[in-house]
Formats: C-alpha cells, structure tokens, sequence
C-alpha cells in the first residue's frame, strides 16, 4: 500500500452538542472542538484558518486544540499571531508548539512517512479522539490543513445530516478527493465508475463509501464509535474479543485502520456534496518540492475564481502574506481579452484570474450586436456570403456572430498595424486548465520548434469525426480538424495576414466557421470554393488548454452570439434566433485514453494512488 501522504496534518474534534432532539428544541448550537496538528503548513495555514473563522457558525461554541512539532517553516509563528488576534472569540484554546523537533529520524524529505512519523502521528490522532470522549463531544470533526472550507455553510450542513461518520466532498485540481468509492481485499484504491458520478455532482446527496480521509465527521452519539481507532494493535484487539475472522493484517495506515475499525464496529462511512464545500490540495511525495504545492495553490486559486466569482479573503492580520504570481504574456508579444462593455462582470472575472494565475493581458472591447443595425453593417460594407445557414441549425447569422467576428477581425487588423508576431486572443468566458501558464509555454515552444505555424487552438469544441494527426516532434499538438469556438488561440503576424487577404467581410460567415475553411477543414466545400486561398496552418494543444465555463442548457449559460437578433442574408429582416453551442463533443479520445498525454502535459500532477 502506498502511503497518501499528509504532509501537514490538521486534526479537527468537533463537539458538537447534540442530543438527537428536534432541531427547534435546541436551546444554543453544538460545541466545536477543533484539534489541530500542523507540521510545515505556512503556506496553507493562512487560508485554512481564514475560511474556517468565516463559517457561519457561533465563535463561542467552538474551541481549539492546537500541537505543532517537527516543522521547519513558519507554522509557529502564524498559529502564535493567529492565537494573538483571534483566540479570544473562541470559547477556549488549549495549545503545545514544539520548535526544537524539526524532522523525523531517517528522513529524507518533509513528505516522506518513515514509521516514527506514523507513529507520533496515530498516537496525537488517539489522544484528540480521546479527549473528544472525555468532554463528551457530540461530535469529532477530523481536518486536514490542506482542506478549504470555502463554504460558509459546511458546519451546519455536515451536523444536520446527524449520520455516524461522514465527509464533505472536496475539490482538487484534478480528480482527487478526500474518499474512495472501491476498496480492493488487500486494502488499495480500487476505481469505480460512481466516483466520477459523485465527484462530478451528477448525483448529489450523501452516499455509503468504504473510506473517508482528511475532512471526516464523526458523529459521538453512535454507540458503536467507541470503538473506533487509528491504531492497528487497537484494531485487531477489538477484532479478536468479537472473534471477528480474518483479521486485520494490513499497513499501519491511520485512514485505513480507521475505515477498517468502522467496518468492524458496522459503522458506514459517508460523503456528502450537497454542496460545494471547498477543496483539497494533493499530497506531495518524497521526490516533490514545496513550489508544486504552491502551484497547486495557484490552481486552486484559479478554480474559486470560476466557482465563486472571486478567492474568498484572508484575515486582515494575514492578507500581507498573500502572494500572486508576477505576470507575464507566456512568452508572446501581446494577449488580448475579448469583452462586451455591457457584460462587466465577465471582465471582472477574468481579471481576476489574471491576477491569481499571473497572466498579463489587456482588455479589447467587443463590438456588441445589439448596437449593430442592417443599415450599420452596409455602411461598413459587410456582406453575407449567399447562400449561408448555420449548418446545424438551419439559420441565418445572428447580429452577436456578427459582433463577435468583427471583434475577433479588428484584433487581426490591430496586429498587422503594430506588427505583434505572436498573439493569443481570449474570449470572457472560459476556464483555464490547472497549470495553463506552464503548458501555454510549452505548447507553444514545441510549435516554434518543429514549424511555422498560423493558428494554435487552445480550446474549442471539435465538430466531426476525423483523423487528427499530430504533429511530429511535438507531443502535445494536433493538426485540427473542422472545430467550433474561439475560447482563445494564438494567432501568428502570417496568420493574421492571410485571414485578412481572404477578405471575409465581403462573405461573412461566423468566424468560428471561417477559422476552419480558412485552414481547409471544413467540410461545405460550397463555402469553401469562395474562399480560394485556405492555406492556414493550423494546430490544436492537445489536451485542449480551455475550455466553456458554461454549456448550452446549464445553470448561469449566456450566449451574447446566440441569444441575439439573426439577419436574413436574402432580405435583411431579422428574426429570434436559435442556440447551436452545447456541450464539447470528443470523438475516439475518452477520459481514459488522455490520461497519458496529460501526465506529459502537466507541469506537476500527483503520483498518488488515488484518481487523477
């Protein structure tokens, strides 16, 4: 079995005072202990403390027990400065810090487990869940530092379900989380499809899983979890006197020991995403340094942005430790982001995320369709090429397709007047892949080396089943096939050139079907023959770098292209038009099958046993 690591461990007793009563007969809410084990967490502890402090939940019914030993960063000082200026709206803290031990014997690595760290380790998870008996807690809520609350909720939600034991479902940068749907007989991960199902909410609510780790409720009132442990030896003693057949015989492994002791004592384990309640950083191992967790941070910082609007804010007395990463273009001369004047909270977004990834870009006002008239477009000598409709739709174009390809069109003519060599254009609603910045520069160094290229798709949706071969001595391109979208690509000086030779004004069709005609992929050759010159030489990062906030049908899905007026190409009448961008369609490229090409792409993807 090979050790998830823990790297930092934060132990949370909750105590909650609950008696199985009516939640009306309540005269004040539950106690919660928190119990707190650190160990070279600096850099998470900021966060971690921050957004529990801002649960919705009473300051005075939660208390803490705090043990820092064998780190050798700052944990210290930031658990002293946080005892300084928030222990008192607490009900009670009761701490040890050890500055003196700062390694293990044998120790290669803080994210090595030799046995003396998993021995300490069991025995202060031991003593936390004794103390948690002692005071007759309600409940015993074991965190993580790693685990970030986000929710203001999570408290309460995880208390009402009054279940035995009982985990919030957490989100990393990728599939990892803090439980496992399939345990194999000697006690490894086993895959299973309803992880997918859970980890992806397309079922919500709480399920029966055969292990929680990180972030567990447990529930004191349960009869049976007296009987409970970390400790093997624990285990099979109580195994024995219930004569209980076979035995366990597994790794001293405190999470799996535990599952193991609850499935002894018939007590099933659960994790509930009712809601989104925060998310989870992946344990590091021996051989990994402290600036991938710090990049995991980034990634997970880029997350919050797209799931919360904005990276929930630190203490006051800690937001000087905030860090962002120094900006930069990913090696090119310009970025530039698409937006509509009208749309600002899509332009807040992404500065945002500029800020949180380190992206330095610049905001390009989108021409809005609404404001366009078929009057407007004469003056400005655009024609339709005849005979266009939209191919999966049946429609003429709409005024926001219009829009959108000027918009696209004017940064092209603002290239070639400033001669930028290398752009990327981006549209203001998209979602950047952990490590985006990393892979950008890859992708694109591995363009540069091998040929002259135009046009690179960062994302996009690709339309149609075909061969797309990739591109020799470069790993992570394609040579694209007829595709949707203009989520965001780069674009070279040539290749705006040629786009604007072809003179698409004079025969506009949307630019997301112009892109692939231009480069002589797509599949109406009537369309194709007015455009003579389809020379483009167009690649696709594979694994796509981008992708669509929303899609066509979900919750918060906008569409300013499609949700607009459509022109008749024949008699300039307008008319409603209709949706055409759902959901991405892979073709012969699966989850599974990707998985060895992102291992190629990802600038630092965990090693863990558990889902990637």
């Amino acid at each position: 079995m090979k050790k998830q690591v823990i790297f930092g461990l934060l132990l949370a007793s909750v105590l909650l005072c609950i008696s199985g009563q009516d939640e009306e007969d309540y005269q004040e809410p539950p106690t919660i202990l928190v119990a707190l084990l650190v160990r070279n967490k600096a850099h998470t502890l900021p966060m971690f403390l921050s957004y529990l402090e801002q649960q919705d939940y009473p300051k005075k019914r939660i208390a803490f027990w705090l043990r820092c030993d064998h780190s050798s960063d700052d944990s210290i000082d930031l658990l002293r400065q946080w005892l300084n200026e928030s222990g008192d709206l607490y009900h009670s803290v009761s701490y040890v810090f050890d500055p003196d031990e700062q390694s293990y014997a044998n120790e290669s690595s803080p994210y090595e487990w030799p046995a003396s760290r998993f021995k300490h380790l069991i025995a202060l998870k031991e003593e936390a869940f004794q103390y948690g008996r002692d005071i007759w807690a309600d409940f015993v809520f074991f965190l993580d530092a790693d685990v970030l609350l986000t929710s203001k909720d999570s408290l309460n939600v995880l208390t009402r379900l009054q279940l035995p034991i009982v985990a919030p479902m957490l989100i990393s940068e990728s599939l990892y989380s803090n439980f496992w749907c399939g345990m194999t007989e000697d006690y490894y991960y086993r895959r299973t499809d309803e992880y997918k199902e859970i980890y992806h909410a397309r079922k919500i609510g709480s399920f029966p899983v055969p292990m929680v780790h990180t972030a567990v409720l447990v529930n004191m009132n349960h009869k049976a979890v007296r009987n409970l442990t970390f400790d093997r030896n624990k285990l099979v003693e109580l195994q024995k006197s219930r004569q209980h057949e076979p035995l366990y015989d597994g790794p001293a492994d405190d999470i799996i020991v535990f599952a193991i002791s609850a499935n002894s004592s018939g007590i099933p384990l659960h994790i509930c995403n009712d809601i989104t309640f925060g998310y989870i950083l992946q344990p590091l191992e021996p051989g990994d340094t402290l600036e991938q967790d710090l990049q995991q941070l980034v990634n997970l910082k880029g997350m919050m942005v797209n799931d919360l609007g904005a990276v929930p804010p630190l203490l006051d007395y800690y937001k000087h430790l905030e860090r962002k990463p120094v900006k930069n273009k990913l090696s090119l001369d310009h970025i530039y982001m698409i937006n509509l004047k009208r749309r600002p909270e899509r332009r807040a977004k992404m500065e945002e995320l500029f800020e949180e990834l380190g992206i330095e870009a610049e905001y390009f006002e989108a021409v809005d369709g609404k404001e366009l008239t078929t009057e407007r477009l004469q003056e400005m000598g655009v024609r339709f090429l005849p005979g266009y409709e939209d191919p999966y739709h049946h429609r003429a174009m709409t005024m926001g397709e219009i829009g959108c390809f000027l918009s696209h069109y004017r940064i092209w003519v603002t290239m070639v007047r400033k001669e930028l060599k290398e752009v990327l254009i981006l549209e203001d609603d998209i979602r950047f892949e952990p490590y985006f910045r990393q892979n950008a520069v890859r992708v694109l160094n591995q363009a540069r080396s091998v040929v002259e290229y135009d046009l690179i798709y960062f994302g996009r949706k690709r339309l149609k089943e075909e061969s797309e071969p990739g591109v020799t001595n470069a790993d992570n391109l394609v040579h694209a096939g007829y595709s949707y979208w203009t989520l965001g690509y780069v674009l070279s000086l040539q290749g705006a050139l040629k786009l604007l030779a072809a003179k698409p004004l004079e025969k506009l069709i949307p630019v997301d079907e112009f892109l692939p005609l231009m480069f002589n992929r797509h599949p109406n050759k009537t369309w194709s023959e007015a455009f003579p010159k389809r020379n483009l030489v167009a690649f696709s990062a594979s694994p796509l770098l981008l992708y669509p906030i929303y899609y066509t049908g979900e919750s918060g899905y906008i569409s300013d292209t499609e949700d607009s007026k459509q022109i008749n190409v024949d008699t300039n009448e307008e008319g409603e038009a209709r949706l055409k961008s759902d959901r991405e369609q892979v073709f012969g490229q699966g989850v599974e099958s990707t998985l060895d090409q992102q291992l190629k792409l990802g600038e630092s993807l965990s090693k863990s046993h558990q889902e990637l």
